[in-house]
């Protein structure tokens, strides 16, 4: 194959940038692609061309394969990188590269098409003897067979779609008796999700870890593994922190994973790169769980354990040439860990976060890595994955990089929307994680029995909010007050998540402020030393710390040791408007499209009662009536798209007329 002279990235976000990394260094020119809700991208100012596909929804762009293509002919580009997600794994994109002559850096049609069936890929894998756990992958979908089948495999029992994923068209069975109704469940949800209803049977491995061997291809003949990644950490099936090695795995124990996921990749006459993913029991077995066909989220850690750019080598073998090194050659240095930071609120059922970002500014230095595609003041949006960024570790040993990882989550910066980080650090300081030994049901059943609690801003962290918003609305519109006999106290009502202070900020000259109120005993003096823009450096008790902050429309986001706070000041209402049972607004708890209007203005409520439904991120929220009262204003309309703690209706109270 000749050279690739100008590639361009089927996806978006960091990925996108990563990927244009790569291409820069070897000398490929690079096309973007990116939607309506993306036109003021990073990836799409970094790249060397790009080009609209269309609006903000996936299905009119990054998933529209025919305005892919027309993208890559557009722009004469002669090669395409799918990224991960979207058409990564779809083997249309790869048949339609083929036919237009543009190079798939990717494997071949077939081997996507072979393992994103999971019962072929199964009866390949034993073929090949690869070791699979105990199952039914027959094409019998009677329930007749299906429960005969479910008796002699045993329980616990998994119940999996043939064409699921992401834990969608997935049942567990503990017992036999309650097997039909977990077969009619699971093939009812994968044919409304996948548009087929086929599903198989594995016996399921409690206690389990996640593991996985990156493997490498060439087009020659050659196969070679890089090691293994460790997965575990995951919630309802998705990662959420992955390390390199696995503190699990000995160098036998490699040896003999690498070789089942080289074996696997020689059965499928695979090319590029792949990643093999097992389930290791308690015992040191390992069984094949499925092949994803594409670089994956978590490469990072292998290219700092093995210091190899795996995207280079994808380009360079998409090229035809052969692998530059043996098997023998790979070695492993030090350790790596990768967290992934969302724009989700973990102590909510992880709802998504929407909404402007006010400040990222992650955290840089030794052994640390950024993988990130957006930047302060872009938006969330409700379309894409709430991913904002992947913060990676490396270190001599598994504790240097947790404890580096640890400091990057804590001292990373993110305001606007809310963020898994103060999850991540709960997660990554807990016993299991620090004594590696966290299994793929951890994370649920901590979140099921002991589930964290949600931060709580401190009391210096009132004092300081107060003040930044009493200065700021002080000056210079409206002056702080004073007297003759003295500096009065300036009274700051504030609101943080679901609790409420009302504080008041006396300014005692030189910087120094009292504000009472916070939830300290006595008034809370400190002094604010510098301020600009992105820090604030306050004195409190003798010891000075710098925090970051950002003005909000109605109030101050404010970071103290890894949390992220937002207070908001309530908006000024008349003296009518002010009721026992609260004024009767009614904001957004979260970003998203607005799916349903269920009332009408003038339309007489109760408190409680649904008055809107919101979508972000494929979840539906009800948003409820504060009081008892009648619709007073309804500020929103379907299909808009709204921020978090956006007014979306005013209840007006109706007055008791039996007095």
């Amino acid at each position: 194959m000749a050279a690739i002279r100008k590639l361009l990235i089927a996806n978006r976000a960091e990925i996108a940038r990563r990927v244009i990394r790569s291409a820069r260094d070897l000398g490929i020119r690079t096309v973007a692609v990116y939607s309506d809700a993306d036109e003021d991208a990073p990836h799409v100012r970094e790249a060397d061309e790009a080009v609209r596909l269309g609006p903000g929804p996936v299905g009119s762009s990054y998933l529209d394969l025919a305005r892919i293509m027309d993208a890559a002919a557009r722009t004469g580009a002669d090669a395409l990188h799918p990224g991960y997600g979207f058409l990564s794994e779809n083997g249309d994109l790869a048949r339609a590269c083929a036919d237009a002559g543009v190079t798939f850096v990717g494997p071949p049609e077939a081997a996507i098409r072979l393992m994103g069936d999971k019962v072929q890929a199964k009866r390949r894998m034993l073929e090949a003897g690869v070791p699979t756990a105990p199952g039914y992958v027959g094409e019998a979908q009677d329930e007749a067979t299906l429960l005969s089948q479910g008796e002699r495999i045993g329980v616990p029992l998994l119940v999996k779609a043939v064409a699921g994923g992401g834990g969608r068209g997935m049942r567990v069975v503990r017992e036999l008796a309650a097997l039909p109704q977990a077969l009619a469940s699971a093939s009812s949800e994968a044919r409304s999700a996948f548009g087929r209803g086929d599903v198989f049977l594995e016996r399921l491995i409690e206690g389990a870890r996640h593991v996985e061997i990156q493997v490498f291809a060439d087009q020659h003949g050659h196969v070679i593994h890089l090691g293994e990644r460790e997965c575990s950490a995951q919630r309802r099936h998705q990662k959420v922190i992955e390390e390199a090695p696995s503190p699990a795995v000995d160098d036998a124990l490699r040896a003999r994973m690498g070789e089942a996921a080289v074996a696997a990749a020689r059965a499928i006459d695979y090319v590029g790169a792949g990643t093999v993913e097992f389930l290791l029991d308690a015992e040191g077995r390992f069984h094949f769980l499925e092949m994803n066909t594409r670089l994956q989220v978590e490469h990072p850690v292998t290219e700092l354990c093995t210091g190899l750019d795996l995207v280079a080598l994808q380009l360079r073998v998409a090229e035809g040439e052969p692998l530059p090194l043996r098997q023998d050659d790979v070695r492993l240095r030090g350790h790596a860990i990768e967290a992934r930071i969302y724009a989700e609120d973990p102590y909510a059922g992880f709802a998504p976060q929407l909404g402007r970002i006010l400040s990222w500014r992650p955290r840089t230095g030794a052994g640390l890595r950024v993988d990130d595609g957006v930047e302060s003041g872009q938006t969330i949006s409700p379309h894409y994955d709430a991913m904002v960024a992947k913060l990676i570790a490396h270190g001599d040993t598994r504790e240097q990089a947790r404890r580096r990882l640890v400091a990057a989550v804590r001292d990373s910066v993110l305001l606007g929307p809310g963020s898994n980080r103060s999850f991540l650090l709960q997660l990554l300081e807990g016993e299991s994680f620090v004594g590696a030994a966290i299994t793929t049901d951890a994370i649920d059943r901590w979140l099921e029995q002991d589930p964290p609690a949600r931060p709580r801003p401190s009391a210096r962290a009132w004092a300081v909010a107060a003040v930044l918003c009493s200065t700021r609305s002080a000056s210079p519109l409206a002056p702080w007050p004073w007297r003759s006999a003295g500096t009065p106290a300036w009274p700051v009502v504030l609101h943080e998540h679901d609790q409420s202070k009302t504080l008041r900020v006396r300014h005692e000259g030189e910087g120094r402020y009292a504000v009472e109120g916070t939830g300290a005993e006595g008034a809370l003096v400190l002094r604010m030393v510098a301020r600009d823009e992105n820090h604030v450096t306050i004195e409190h008790d003798g010891v000075r710390r710098r925090l970051a902050w950002a003005p909000t429309d109605d109030g101050v986001a404010l970071d103290e040791d890894g949390a992220a706070f937002t207070f908001a000041e309530p908006a000024p209402r008349s003296a009518t408007d002010q009721t026992e049972g609260g004024d009767g607004e009614v904001r957004a708890p979260i970003g998203g499209r607005v799916a349903a209007v269920l009332v009408a203005e003038g339309d007489s409520v109760t408190r409680g009662q649904p008055l809107l439904l919101l979508e972000a991120m494929k979840m539906e929220h009800r948003v409820p009536a504060p009081i008892d009262g009648r619709v007073e204003r309804l500020a929103v309309a379907v299909d808009e798209q709204v921020a978090a703690r956006q007014v979306l209706a005013q209840v007006q109270p109706v007055a008791d007329e039996s007095q």
